[in-house]
């Protein structure tokens, strides 16, 4: 039975490198699977849960955003940083979370740093449910 290769790089390094059945990413617009034969595209990645199945066996890892690319069998996810479930700071992410949440009260919607704040609120709050995942 035909197989997925998928590679999960960021800006510092190749997180993982596997064969897998199907891929669950959590694309721009919602989760998306993907299996051997996908049709070739790309995609914006929102923080949240990457699953690959295998087997029946269920592996997932945190991706806080970036661009998937799928073609010829392959995904390629792009990640503006990933990591296991398992490797989740948990405590870390909901102070992280706490403070852009505090510092986001003081600011108006159009200053620059909002943004940057929100985003930080969405990707802590994906990394915590993701945490979520490690059963």
């Amino acid at each position: 039975m035909a197989k997925l290769t998928v590679e999960i790089v960021t800006p510092e390094k190749r997180i993982l490198s596997v064969q897998a059945d199907e891929a669950i990413v959590p694309g721009g617009t919602g989760l998306f699977g993907v299996r051997p034969g996908h049709t070739p595209f790309l995609s914006l990645m929102e923080p949240g849960e990457l699953t690959l199945m295998d087997g029946g066996k269920r592996d997932v890892y945190f991706i806080a955003g970036g661009f998937v690319e799928v073609a010829n069998d392959k995904v390629l996810v792009l990640a503006d940083a990933a990591e296991h479930v398992s490797g989740i700071d948990v405590e870390g992410a909901r102070k992280r979370l706490g403070e852009a949440q505090e510092r986001l009260k003081g600011l108006s919607s159009e200053d620059a740093r909002y943004a940057l704040e929100q985003a930080t609120v969405r990707r802590e709050t994906a990394r915590i449910g993701a945490a979520g995942a490690r059963g």
